[in-house]
Order: C-alpha cells, then structure tokens, then sequence
C-alpha cells in the first residue's frame, strides 16, 4: 500500500494579512518532508468559492511550484473539475501535459464533477448535467493528450474541431486517471472507466472491503477504457495525526480532522453561505455537536480501549477520528486497510487550525516507526498485483473501441482568417495578394506597410 497526503488549503476565519501566503507556505515546506520520507503523492483540491474550506482554486499553479522543490512525490490533482464550463478538455490536456513536463513525468490526473451550488451555480451547471460534462471533457482531455492530432469531437456538452494540442505529457499515453468517489455506485462507475477511485469518504477499513471487492470484479467484468491505460487502483482518505501519547495525539489533530468534516457540511449538505459574510469557523464551534463533527466525541473516546476508527460515537456525540493515535495504533490502523485491498491510503493533517509543528513532528514519526515496513512491502506487492491484474488490463484495452480515435479528415486544414475570407469570396486578387505578402515576408523584406 502506498501513501499519499490531502491537501485543501483551508484558511479559517477570522483573517488577518498574510494567512493564505502562510498556509502555501506552510504546505510546501510539508511537501518536502513528504518527499524525503517515501511517500507516494501529494493530492490538492481544486475548488472555487467555498471560502475558509479551500482556498485551492488554482492547484496547477501550486503543484508546478511544488515540482520545483521535490524529486520523487507524485504530484496529484485530488481533482480537476472536468465538466467544460469550468475546464475546458483542451486546457485540462495543455496543463497536465505541461506540469507533468516540468515535473519530469510526475502528475496523477484526478477528475470530478463536483456537486457544491456554490460551484456549479456559479459556472452554469445543472445537476442532472454535471455526469455527462465530466464524462466527455475527460474523454476528450485524454484525446487531446495522446492524439497527434486530436481529431475533433462533436458531443452533448462539447464540441471541439481537429487541432494538435501541444505539449504533450512525457507519460505515455497520459498519466494516470483517478475520479473522485463519495458513494459505491461512483467506485463502481471508476472501475467501468478503467480509472483510479479516489474515495473521499470517512469509512472504517472493514466497510471499505465491499467496495474494494466490487472495484476489482467490475474491472474484470465490465471496463472499458475511457482513456488509453488503465489504472486500476482505489484510494481512501483519512484524518491524521500522530504521536508517542494517543490522548496528545487526538489534541493536536481532531478539532481540525472535523472542521474539515464540518466545513464539507456546510457547502454540501445542511449550511446556507452568505458570500464575504458567513463565518464557517464560529459556525463550527456553536454547532459541530449537532452536525456530527464534535472533536470532544473523539477525545471521550480515548478513554475506551479498541481499534482506531474513521468515526467515533460518544455520550451522544459524533465525531471524525481516523488515524489519529500512537504509532501503534496508526500502524494498525494501516494494516487494516492493506489487509482488505486498498492500494493507496491518503493522510489528511493540514486542516482546520492544525499547527505547522504538529504536522511535521506527526509526519516525521512516521517516517522513521511506521512507514518503512509498509513501503518495504509495497513492491512486492505491485509485482504481484501487476501479475495478477495483466490478463485483465489486456481483455478491458481489447474492449476499447477502435471509433474511440476517430480518423482525421485527410483534407482538413485550418486557413488563417484573412485566407479563410479569401476563400469565402473565391478571391483570386486576394488569395494572389496573400501568396505574394508570404514570398516578401520569406526574402525578408518589411512588410508592415502594407499592414498599415
């Protein structure tokens, strides 16, 4: 099982000067520890709007930063909204292309379609739409990535004419494809598409088992490949914090594991924002008891012996847990879902008001008590998965069909627009014009008069 770690740019309220720049700041110097501790990727969300909950709008631009600073962490969109009112496929497929360039082949492609009002309201989405949207921008985003050239779609949400879309990403065909899944049917979807499921859902390890049984029969049964690899993997997302004292532990990390829960909540489920104004912060503090993301339940629940969990139930109170705890415990709490099939495990630790030091000091000792059995294991682990996964990979790519790559019309051309009127007008003069302009401009001569 490999590792990876969340990132969402939270930012609470209240604001003061400088609170974005060091949370960036802050996830970078985290990024490097990473990096030098073995794990496998660094995931960060795009979002738009949603105030104190992400202020990740721009991921590309931050994981270019950060492909600058590490050698060997995998560089992950957890994920890119892929319905084209918001992305268009052409520029999804010129951004990853070009951060995978710059990160010398080091990019996870994970999509979405999102499902916040205050994202999809904002770009025009309809609801029942958004499916369709993220299933033919991703479509065509992988075209333009492995296509030379695209050969032009005509669809529902897009329409694109032939063009070659450059650069193209140093991993064949296009790196990886991840869709982020909140319910089974989603898993279920991921695996019909040959894509990595990224689950952002909180689930215990043993609920998770349905899932990862389900992920794995569908790809043998049902995938057809929307892109040109297959990805066969699926991630779960947990809160994180650790440290030598369990109580210590749960201080440091569960008042921000459930103002990440809480803030989700608000966007998605049960608030109601007024944009500049709502303070989700103090709004978490009055009402996270009632809401299910009490930290107070998970303290309580360090008191009572028994194996971590994604969530906690005491004295009547929910809240978020994780793998919040010792290294004993964490260790556990890994095993568990290596045991069940889950081939990547996300930490979460840079949410809410969680401090820098504690997240550092959380990362480096697992690092050094934790992570190395697991990373030991991992390759042997891979081989064999990818043993046992090769004939099923081979049958799903038979499935692809071939009008997936349209051929190019072999007359196609694109006129440039003072060309293009020529020939609207079936100007002779002007196409004689035209040729003559390009013979000065090849001898050298200056030709901006004539412009004028």
């Amino acid at each position: 099982m490999k590792f990876g770690a969340f990132y969402e740019h939270q930012v609470p309220r209240p604001w003061h000067d400088g609170d974005e720049r060091r949370v960036f700041d802050e996830a970078l110097e985290q990024a490097e520890l990473l990096d030098r501790s073995g794990f496998h990727s660094f995931w960060l969300v795009e979002h738009h709007f949603l105030e104190e909950y992400s202020h990740s709008s721009a991921p590309e631009i931050f994981l270019a930063a950060l492909s600058q600073r590490t050698k060997n962490l995998r560089l992950g969109h957890g994920i890119m909204h892929s319905p084209p009112s918001i992305n268009h496929p052409a520029r999804q497929a010129e951004r990853i292309a070009t951060l995978d360039v710059v990160s010398g082949g080091r990019v996870e492609f994970g999509t979405g379609e999102g499902s916040a009002a205050a994202e999809l309201d904002a770009f025009g989405i309809a609801p029942d739409d958004k499916r369709g949207m993220w299933e033919e921008g991703l479509r065509v985003a992988l075209r333009c990535m492995s296509e030379t050239p695209f050969t032009g779609f005509v669809g529902e949400h897009v329409t694109m004419p032939p063009r070659n879309v450059v650069p193209k990403p140093l991993q064949k065909p296009h790196p990886p494809v991840w869709v982020a899944c909140t319910r089974r049917e989603t898993i279920h979807l991921a695996a019909q598409h040959g894509i990595g499921a990224l689950s952002f859902a909180f689930f215990d390890p043993e609920e998770a088992e349905s899932w990862v049984a389900d992920y794995y029969t569908t790809l043998a049964d049902e995938c057809v490949p929307i892109g040109d690899a297959v990805n066969a993997n699926l991630a779960c997302v947990t809160g994180f914090m650790c440290h030598p004292d369990e109580a210590e532990a749960v201080r440091r990390g569960a008042e921000g594991s459930n103002f990440l829960g809480y803030s989700l909540g608000h966007y998605y489920v049960f608030g109601r924002h007024r944009p500049g104004h709502t303070d989700i912060w103090a709004d978490y503090q009055e009402r996270r008891a009632e809401a299910g993301y009490d930290p107070e339940a998970v303290k309580l629940a360090v008191a009572n012996e028994g194996r971590l969990g994604a969530k906690v139930v005491e004295a009547g109170t929910s809240g978020l847990r994780g793998a919040l705890g010792t290294p004993a415990q964490v260790r556990d709490y890994f095993q568990r879902y290596e045991d069940i099939g889950v081939d990547m495990l996300i930490l979460s630790s840079a949410a809410g008001r969680n401090r820098h030091e504690h997240i550092m000091e959380s990362y480096e000792l697992i690092a050094k008590e934790v992570l190395p059995e697991f990373i030991e294991r991992d390759e042997k682990l891979e081989r064999e998965k990818a043993r046992r996964l090769a004939p099923v990979i081979e049958a799903a790519m038979a499935r692809k069909p071939a009008s997936d790559h349209p051929a190019l019309d072999p007359d196609y051309v694109i006129p440039a627009y003072p060309r293009q009127t020529a020939d609207d007008d079936d100007s002779n003069k002007f196409h004689r014009w035209l040729d003559d302009y390009q013979a000065k401009i090849v001898r050298g001569e200056d030709v901006s008069k004539r412009l004028a």
